[in-house]
């Protein structure tokens, strides 16, 4: 069963009371987030934004090999100054690597690839990893602070990691 008809019930809900639709295009906190699509996270709330405070950028891990086009833009035409990675516990990208999800790609779909998926094994280390591919970065400016985080799913608490 589809859940596309709660969401519209609950759109109708949202917009009924809807009241920012005049918020300007560049982030007012003048801040992108580069976090995990895991759903046990909501930036918005462990980081206490609200719409139009910051651009906030989700992937798989929260790579940032991913996410590089979606820095660059809002850098070079909407004023981000400020980047923050955030990575988390019990993390999914922890728990396989790149040949295990390509043999899972052949054997259910029976297609080839060779993808690279970003799987890690250290939690600490992918943060870092990730903020010193984004400072390394010749597409971003290289002034613009870069902070990382490990989100904890348990306590809700972040981590400063770099």
């Amino acid at each position: 069963m589809s859940v596309i008809p709660e969401f519209l019930k609950a759109n109708e809900r949202y917009a009924s009371a809807f009241e920012k639709g005049g918020l300007p295009l560049p982030p007012a906190r003048r801040v992108a987030v580069v976090a995990c699509m895991d759903a046990r996270l909501d930036p918005a709330r462990i980081l206490g934004l609200e719409e139009g405070d910051a651009h906030v950028i989700r992937n798989a891990g929260g790579r940032a090999a991913d996410a590089l086009r979606s820095l660059v833009i809002p850098q070079q035409l909407l004023g981000t100054r400020e980047i923050v990675v955030i990575h988390h516990t019990d993390c999914g990208m922890v728990t396989f690597t790149d040949e295990q999800l390509r043999q899972k790609l052949r054997e259910g779909l029976g297609q080839e690839t060779d993808a690279e998926f970003l799987p890690f094994r250290d939690l600490g280390q992918s943060v870092r990893d990730d903020v010193e591919a984004i400072r390394k970065s010749r597409l971003l400016f290289p002034d613009v602070p870069v902070s990382g985080f490990v989100y904890d799913v348990r306590t809700g608490r972040l981590r400063p990691v770099a």
